[in-house]
């Protein structure tokens, strides 16, 4: 199990553990990723309150990111049957579009239980504490617009600074 440090522009921390176990190729694909440093300087571009929270596409002047490449998705609707991470409040999960092997770089933390993406999605970690489920919520209640063709987008970038391999 791998331990990591989400640590935003205004110091505030999300603390996950992440379970290789359940998602192999979805915890390596982000470890790889956080440690080429490519998380540092993205914003949570999409906060929905009572729903999730998710990052890892754009620069807070909304540029993407950049190109990575696509992994498989761990999932039970995707003939993957080890994941049963169930996606309850705290849990780190893979985005994707409409086709299931098209996750990338892109995540999301649920901040309310959301079991209809279970199965369907491939959570890969959880939030270790109360505090860190906390910004979690504290960030899908922040004020958001549209940006072209993004909703929910907040109005304030909300920034990641770095994420830390504990």
């Amino acid at each position: 199990m791998s331990k990591i440090k989400i640590i935003l522009s205004d110091n505030r921390e999300l603390n996950a553990e992440l379970f290789p176990q359940k998602a192999p190729q979805s915890v390596e694909n982000f470890l790889d990723l956080v440690k080429k440093g490519y998380y540092n300087g993205l914003i949570f571009h999409r906060v929905i309150d009572g729903f999730m929270v998710q990052a890892g596409g754009f620069k807070a002047d909304f540029t993407e990111a950049g190109e990575t490449k696509s992994i498989f998705g761990e999932f039970a609707s995707n003939g993957f049957e080890q994941n049963d991470i169930k996606h309850s409040l705290g849990v780190l999960s893979m985005a994707r579009t409409n086709e299931p092997n098209s996750a990338s770089s892109q995540f999301f933390i649920v901040t309310k239980a959301s079991n209809f993406l279970d199965g369907q999605y491939a959570g890969f970690g959880k939030l270790m504490d109360r505090e860190s489920e906390a910004v979690a919520i504290e960030i899908s209640r922040v004020e958001t617009t549209s940006h072209g063709y993004h909703d929910d987008v907040p109005v304030e970038p909300i920034v990641i600074k770095e994420i830390k391999i504990l």
